[in-house]
């Protein structure tokens, strides 16, 4: 038979669905998958409900329901101060990775290059790589995960189409500083490129630190999109709302293929989201802070079963060096160990690079309830001889 799509068909099943399965073979906690484990908003779930049976129930606008549109520009303006037309400037997609493939799919001619840093979210080279462009990787060093600047200087050339980042940071939980992203937006604008941005953790970010959307730096509103998830910050990551924020040239584009792959989104889900962003502040600042303090337990855990925890800033998830305790392998091999062996699920950072060659972090998942936390880490510290 004649060969299948060369990008797709190399790939293997992602990381996150070989470790759950393992996890769900050996009855281990599963701290490898990002997901909450508790079901979200009661009224926000609510009013999905109600929408549903009230209706309607057919394609809703390919845009997507002004009521989110709308919400969405408000909390660009709300939370960074972004004046955005709901009209021109906001698209509502199926989840965050389609919004991805809409921004790459619609900017991207076969040749451009692609500027990505990473360790990296697993859709972002399959989908430059589809679209025939390719991936110029600039790899950031644990355990302070800095950018350097010389090195993100040098990926950038003539045929540089866009950068792609993420801020805050899956799967190491960085959030790019100001001098950071000042060096970026220079090196975009120098080379009338683009810059696609996955937020989809926007509001997951700790005491000390602050998120700033690369879009509010000088020159970077009409060429800059910027992509938000419901998922993350509705706690509600199986609907898979999201949208993107950009200027209306670019967000053209990027509508010409989002008809082509999704074309729209479950409309009461899409009410129930727009209801869901208007909540009031407290609701935001809660969520992080209620975060924060898991983040903290499990860490503290972490510590007393022996890893070396690094720093994180925002997100889901806290990486640690397993070389304290004494396993000198490779990542994926740890986690398999600790799944079958200890009874708790990670997952090896390395699936997350391409070029570098870290090869001693895992990544666990702390957006779960304390006790499971709690009976993770104890078992962590167990099987390694530290309780």
């Amino acid at each position: 038979m004649k060969s299948v799509n060369q990008t797709f068909g190399k790939l293997g099943t992602t990381i996150f669905t070989v470790m759950s399965a393992l996890a769900s073979e050996h009855k281990a906690i599963n701290l490898g998958q990002g997901f909450p484990d508790d079901e979200g908003p009661d009224d926000v779930r609510e009013v999905a409900a109600n929408a549903l049976l009230e209706g309607p129930n057919q394609y809703p606008p390919m845009m997507g329901l002004p009521s989110l549109r709308q919400a969405v520009a408000e909390n660009n303006r709300r939370f960074y101060g972004i004046d955005m037309d709901w009209r021109e400037e906001v698209m509502v997609t199926s989840g965050a990775t389609e919004a991805l493939a809409a921004c790459l799919l619609g900017l991207l001619n076969p040749g451009d290059e692609v500027v990505v840093i990473e360790p990296l979210y697993d859709s972002y080279l399959p989908i430059i790589r589809l679209a025939g462009a390719v991936p110029k990787i600039v790899s950031l060093t644990p355990p302070d995960w800095s950018l350097s600047i010389e090195a993100l200087t040098a990926a950038f050339s003539d045929r540089t189409k866009l950068l792609l980042m993420n801020s805050p940071m899956n799967p190491i939980g960085k959030v790019f500083g100001v001098d950071e992203l000042t060096a970026i937006a220079d090196l975009v604008a120098r080379h009338d490129a683009y810059a696609v941005c996955d937020e989809v953790y926007e509001h997951l970010v700790f005491s000390g630190h602050r998120h700033r959307p690369l879009m509010t730096l000088p020159g970077m509103r009409g060429r800059t999109a910027r992509i938000g998830s419901a998922g993350k910050t509705l706690s509600l990551t199986g609907w898979k709302v999201g949208y993107i924020s950009a200027a209306p040239a670019v967000l053209s584009a990027m509508s010409k293929a989002h008809q082509f792959l999704t074309f729209t989104t479950p409309p009461n889900l899409q009410a129930a989201v727009a209801y869901g962003l208007a909540k009031d502040d407290g609701y935001f600042s809660g969520l992080a802070s209620a975060l924060e303090a898991k983040r903290d337990l499990l860490g503290e855990g972490l510590r007393k079963a022996g890893f070396e925890v690094l720093e994180s800033a925002g997100t889901y998830f806290l990486n640690v060096d397993f070389r304290p305790l004494g396993f000198n392998g490779p990542d994926d091999e740890f986690c398999k160990l600790i799944t079958r062996e200890a009874g708790v699920a990670a997952v090896p950072v390395s699936a997350f690079c391409e070029t570098s060659e870290i090869r001693h972090l895992a990544r666990f998942c702390f957006c779960k309830k304390d006790e499971v936390l709690i009976e993770a880490s104890d078992r962590l510290a167990r099987y390694f001889g530290m309780a």
